[in-house]
């Protein structure tokens, strides 16, 4: 067989899975993309909320990153992204604060002069590391401690841990705060929290519609409404099976869901593949989105030190995107970040809703309940695997022990955080390995 004529399929339709059927149908591939979900996108797809059609999760897009803005060229878009320089607030002793520059910063009343400078030694140090591997040995709240001291860590850095992590910061590595860091130091423009952020007028609706265009344009076969039920090595092939009772067989399948699904869904992988695949540990994120008819406060991300608030944080998307866009009202993104068989998945709408509700009103002394015009909630149990202590030692490998069934997704991003860039990077790096080993396994089927 040729190495032209394989049929290809892509498990996933999230940017993931459509990044990588792009690149694979560019270099010539046949391609099927599936998608459980009944839209493309995934953690990037879109929904309504009240009368308004927007990202069912918070996005942002950095200036550094041009993995994304790359795409977004590609796709036709980028000249038209909106760059904006945002403020950030910090909620402490239940007393709300700016610290949007150097001068806001210094005043702000949590840290005394000496923890100031040890997070300022700290951002600068973690930015100079260069060999991130050295940091998965080390727990994060270990390097933190050591370097902005315990008063540093409890006021600003735990905070910002659980507005990613909630509890789980416990077990992750300092490679995971070096990560964030990273980023966020290669978009800063001038002094402390001064960033420029970008956004896409339409949001990811806009976006992942082109981006289906795109596909179609090179022959991309789409098919939403496709959970796979089990995946096996048959009569030369890689058969897909679906919960709707449909199957098709492909000659290399790349599945990019959470590490868990792919362990069920796979017959024939060794116990050591599958082990690690079970034992990757996911973040799950359940974020209350609220449309009202008044703005909160003028920062796009408020970050919680007081333990008692329920959500780890507040990101207020209209501080940073036109409120045009939102009919002229607010939007904001309530997060509570859980391990993923939290209890809390079990609460309903209502009760979230009552208690985030009550709880903006002691944060907040002008929110009013009656300025609530929409409110959902959205609840993902498998958003990005946490990098552990050693993460990368034990990463479940890309290429399974069966021939022709590939695994990427994001517990494959060892040294980021999950965002959209990284992401995209992940699919591009990706493609070459697979086609070269498709290649080999085109040319050992010839000589077999």
């Amino acid at each position: 067989m040729s190495v032209s004529s394989q049929r290809w399929a892509v498990v996933g339709g999230g940017i993931l899975g459509m990044t990588l059927a792009l690149r694979l149908a560019q270099q010539g591939k046949q391609v099927t993309l599936f998608e459980s979900a009944h839209q493309f996108g995934g953690l990037a797809s879109a929904w309504r909320l009240g009368n308004i059609f927007w990202d069912r999760h918070y996005h942002v897009t950095l200036l550094s990153d041009m993995h994304l803005r790359s795409l977004l060229t590609e796709l036709g878009l980028d000249q038209d992204m909106k760059w904006v320089e945002t403020k950030t607030g910090f909620f402490t002793d239940g007393k709300l604060y700016s610290m949007s520059n150097t001068l806001e910063f210094l005043s702000f009343p949590a840290l005394g002069l000496i923890d100031k400078l040890r997070l300022g030694f700290t951002i600068w140090y973690a930015s100079k590391v260069k060999n991130w591997k050295k940091l998965e040995k080390i727990p994060v709240v270990t390097w933190l401690r050591k370097l902005s001291g315990d008063r540093t860590f409890e006021k600003i850095w735990l905070p910002l841990l659980r507005s990613k992590l909630g509890e789980n910061y416990r077990i992750a590595s300092a490679s995971f705060i070096w990560a964030i860091i990273a980023r966020m130091y290669a978009a800063r423009r001038t002094g402390l929290k001064k960033e420029m952020f970008g956004y896409l007028p339409g949001g990811y609706a806009r976006l992942l519609a082109r981006f289906v265009e795109v596909l179609a344009e090179h022959d991309v076969e789409m098919k939403v409404g496709h959970r796979v039920s089990q995946v096996a090595r048959k009569n030369g092939q890689v058969q897909l099976e679906f919960t709707n009772g449909q199957s098709e067989n492909f000659d290399q399948v790349v599945l990019t869901m959470a590490s868990p699904i792919v362990a069920q869904v796979c017959q024939g992988l060794s116990a050591m593949e599958s082990d690690l695949l079970k034992n990757v540990e996911y973040q799950g994120i359940i974020c209350a989105s609220l449309l009202l008819k008044q703005p909160l406060a003028p920062y796009y991300v408020t970050n919680i030190t007081d333990s008692w608030v329920p959500f780890t944080g507040v990101i207020e998307m209209s501080a940073l995107v036109d409120r045009s866009e939102f009919e002229q009202r607010s939007l904001v993104y309530l997060p509570k970040y859980v391990p993923c068989h939290d209890p809390a998945f079990r609460l309903t709408d209502e009760q979230l809703k009552e208690e985030f509700i009550q709880t903006l009103v002691l944060m907040y002394p002008n929110f009013d309940r009656n300025d609530l015009l929409a409110f959902r909630v959205s609840r993902v149990r498998q958003v990005f695997a946490i990098s552990t202590l050693n993460y990368s030692d034990k990463l479940p490998p890309m290429h399974t022990s069966i021939p022709g069934v590939h695994i990427i997704n994001s517990a494959h991003i060892p040294n980021g955080t999950l965002n959209v860039n990284e992401t995209v990077l992940l699919a591009e790096k990706s493609v070459a390995e697979l086609i070269t080993l498709s290649r080999q396994s085109a040319m050992d089927t010839v000589r077999a």
